[in-house]
């Protein structure tokens, strides 16, 4: 048998880029060291800012409506075909497969593939570290890929270890600056501490047990931060994740690129790694083998994305250059659908200045070179009508090479899925079994 790498698959939840690498005043000194190690992309993004959407298109190299993982899993929302998740790929090569913690694909894990599936109480990291540890430590079957999913940095957060701590914090960008987004910030700052306790434990553990030269680590989170205009939407703080990858293959020494990379070209990656070729027939990314080794400095120009549920239908897609940002909804409910945001002070503090009432546009244009924040919208300016069209028309050109059942009308969610209306407030409201 060849030599395979192996492959050690390290997620958290809802981390967005909020950790030390990418400049964030958040103590994360393990995922520091990793991507001094190793590769940092800092153009990386997912492909849908939903937690099971976003790691099914990781994990199957497709976008969401071509994996069919349009909702949540825990809802009722299940992959067209789980022998494209790549544990399968990789088993025919002799890979050993492991789970441990969050998984969020399915609400069976035992249905995903995996040779071996360990169960444990929750995906927190005091839960989830102690098994990853047991599992490296012994002698396991090579070569392997191994699955550590944290619950870190999703909410609930943790309370910070002073109060005093939110007196030095800033939210969001996109968020005023007040006691009650400081304190949630605080909050954050906790939880991405847990998580990156667990990161370094994790790796430390790798080395010791002589296994980190010939393991390539993946390191990246689902979407962004748990905060309201974040997670479960298009823009770039619900898109933009940290992807650090270090091991065989010239991910190593402390590179960066600037090119965009999406969730969707780790399959792919992966492929070329360990020489499967042809790649299987349904991944729709791009290798990110050219940017280590120089031949190429972009494999993309530009990006896709979508949304069709997180917990209430909320259709949307887009399309992201390096310049240009393209958000189109495909729905004609006129505002914020709020159960799709968590609960939290700073959306408490968005919806007492009158969030709800506000009208969200039909398309969106940003110019990212001047409007990074995505707050001006350009969609209406006669400026910019020549990129409305050559963006609007990229898009629709995606939808129908890939099939996007949204261009045939409203999608439909499968039986027994369970659903909030889109007036809810809240994703805690009573929800309804379709």
């Amino acid at each position: 048998m060849p030599d395979y790498p192996n492959i050690l698959y390290v997620h958290s939840h809802d981390t967005g880029r909020w950790v030390e690498p990418y400049g964030y005043p958040v103590q994360t000194p393990n995922i520091q060291k990793l991507a001094e190690e190793g590769m940092l992309f800092r153009k990386a993004f997912c492909a849908a800012p939903t937690c099971s959407g976003s790691r099914a298109c990781l994990l199957t190299g497709q976008y969401a409506h071509s994996n069919g993982m349009v909702g949540l899993a825990h809802r009722g929302f299940p992959l067209k075909d789980y022998s494209h998740h790549i544990v399968h790929t990789l088993r025919k090569l002799g890979y050993w497969s492991g789970l441990v913690g969050e998984q969020h694909i399915s609400k069976k894990p035992e249905v995903i593939g995996y040779d071996e599936v360990i169960k444990i109480d929750t995906s927190h990291v005091d839960d989830v570290t102690p098994v990853t540890l047991d599992i490296l430590t012994r002698k396991l079957k090579r070569p392997f890929f191994l699955s550590v999913g944290f619950f870190e940095t999703h909410r609930e957060f943790f309370h910070p270890s002073s109060p005093k701590k939110a007196n030095y914090m800033l939210s969001s960008p996109n968020l005023p600056d007040t006691p009650e987004t400081r304190q949630d910030m605080a909050a954050f700052h906790a939880s991405a501490r847990s998580l990156d306790q667990g990161v370094g434990t994790i790796l430390d553990a790798l080395d010791a047990a002589g296994l980190a030269e010939d393991t390539l680590v993946i390191c990246t989170t689902d979407h962004g931060i748990a905060f309201p205009g974040c997670k479960a939407t298009l823009y770039d703080r619900g898109l933009g994740v940290m992807l650090i990858l270090r091991g065989p293959g010239g991910f190593e020494g402390g590179k960066m690129s600037d090119a965009l990379v999406s969730h969707i070209d780790l399959f792919p990656t992966i492929c070329d790694l360990i020489g499967i070729s042809p790649h299987p027939e349904w991944l729709q990314g791009k290798s990110l083998l050219p940017l280590v080794t120089g031949q190429a400095d972009e494999i993309r120009d530009a990006l896709f994305a979508e949304k069709t549920y997180h917990v209430a239908y909320e259709p949307e897609r887009c399309i992201r250059t390096h310049r240009w940002k393209y958000i189109r909804r495909f729905d004609d409910y006129p505002g914020p659908v709020l159960a799709n945001t968590d609960d939290s002070p700073s959306k408490d503090l968005l919806l007492t200045n009158g969030w709800a009432e506000r009208s969200i546009p039909t398309e969106q244009l940003y110019d990212l070179v001047f409007d990074p924040n995505e707050a001006c919208n350009l969609a209406n300016e006669p400026a910019n009508a020549d990129e409305l069209v050559e963006l609007r028309g990229r898009l629709e050109t995606w939808m129908h090479e890939t099939q996007d059942p949204l261009l045939d009308g409203p999608v439909s969610a499968p039986s027994g899925a369970e659903l909030n209306c889109r007036d809810h407030l809240s994703p805690r409201d009573p929800t309804t079994i379709v």
